[in-house]
């Protein structure tokens, strides 16, 4: 067989260059057509008009229970044209936490979480602690497996509420008396509905919602069990935004650990050095 001359050989690996980037370009553009075809039909939020309960019943402890934040929306995910899985859901973080009950004289114990106090992470992961970084694993997320020949439709959603247990007792003492005088609660949160490939890690942020949750409650523990507490303003919770243009989504709000392990119950006296009461689950 004869050899082709150099300059042949060159202007064929030339095109055969331009014609793999071409392909790699066909690729990279079919994703980002697919990525951008994920569409948000309808997507709800609110916060339950209703005051937040209090539970006088228990000697030890006073309970509350808050208004439900509740997210929902309906997603269309195109065809998936080769065997790869997309899950669609909600990842949550939260963003700013300020949690005191105050014992009149004597101090107050506060849950802290340091990293985001200390302003070192941006945000702090929502999730159920089991499916990082997802919120949870029921409603709150759908899994489409490819190849498939027609549109994906389906609802997402989820709900959050607090529904905590507070020590009418300063719970560093011994003592049983009831000294709590106060309980004021502030947090903001933020939720994104997001698709990602399991394969890839590519994550498309389709919606975010701010929200935000406050507290205030007056206790006169000198009162008798079940009339001691009263809610404060705000009595009515302001309604979650959502936003028309999509927040990125801080890393750490990724992955472990989650608030709930990583807050820490601090007692502060109004003399004398903190303690730290519960340790976080998480070191």
């Amino acid at each position: 067989m004869p050899s082709l001359p150099w300059d042949c050989w060159h202007f064929l690996e030339i095109k055969l260059v331009l014609y793999a980037m071409g392909c790699i370009q066909s690729i990279s553009s079919k994703s980002k057509i697919f990525r951008e075809s994920i569409s948000v039909i309808d997507v709800k939020a609110s916060i339950d008009p209703i005051p937040t309960s209090i539970d006088e019943s228990s000697s030890v402890v006073l309970r509350y229970r808050t208004p439900h934040f509740r997210a929902s929306a309906q997603v269309v995910v195109p065809p998936i044209p080769k065997k790869e899985t997309w899950i669609v859901g909600w990842i949550q973080a939260c963003s700013h936490m300020e949690f005191y009950n105050h014992y009149g004289e004597q101090g107050m114990s506060s849950w802290e979480l340091p990293d985001l106090q200390t302003g070192k992470i941006q945000a702090i992961s929502d999730s159920d602690g089991v499916n990082y970084p997802w919120y949870g694993n029921t409603t709150e997320t759908c899994t489409i497996v490819g190849p498939t020949k027609r549109d994906s439709k389906f609802i997402i959603s989820m709900n959050d509420n607090f529904y905590p247990s507070v020590t009418w007792a300063v719970p560093v003492s011994e003592s049983n008396v009831a000294k709590l005088t106060s309980i004021y609660r502030d947090q903001s949160f933020t939720t994104w509905l997001v698709a990602t490939n399991t394969a890839t890690n590519d994550m498309v942020i389709l919606q975010t919602l701010h929200w935000r949750m406050q507290l205030n409650i007056e206790v006169n523990p000198n009162r008798p069990l079940g009339q001691r507490a009263k809610l404060r303003e705000p009595t009515a919770q302001e309604q979650p935004q959502i936003l028309s243009k999509n927040e990125p989504i801080p890393p750490s709000a990724l992955v472990k650990p989650n608030a709930n392990d990583a807050q820490v119950l601090m007692w502060r006296p109004k003399d004398g050095q903190p303690l730290v009461v519960i340790p976080p689950k998480y070191r």
